[in-house]
């Protein structure tokens, strides 16, 4: 057996999640916190809101067998 194949019989498959945070801080007018939330989750869906590249905060890599 030659060193080729002995690599390719250890070698495994791993599944690796890449998560990107982006965050970014809006000012809402509104009568209480539920509905200050409500609106910025609408301004979001609506896309008055859009993180962009400069918003990035951090990469988080987690690995699955």
């Amino acid at each position: 057996m030659n060193i080729i194949e002995r690599n390719e019989k250890s070698a495994q498959t791993f599944q690796i999640e890449i998560v990107e945070t982006l965050s970014t801080t809006v000012e809402v007018v509104a009568e209480d916190e539920q509905s200050a939330l409500l609106k910025a989750q609408e301004m979001y869906r609506n896309e008055q809101v859009v993180l962009y590249p400069d918003d990035f905060i951090d990469t988080k890599f987690v690995v699955f067998q």
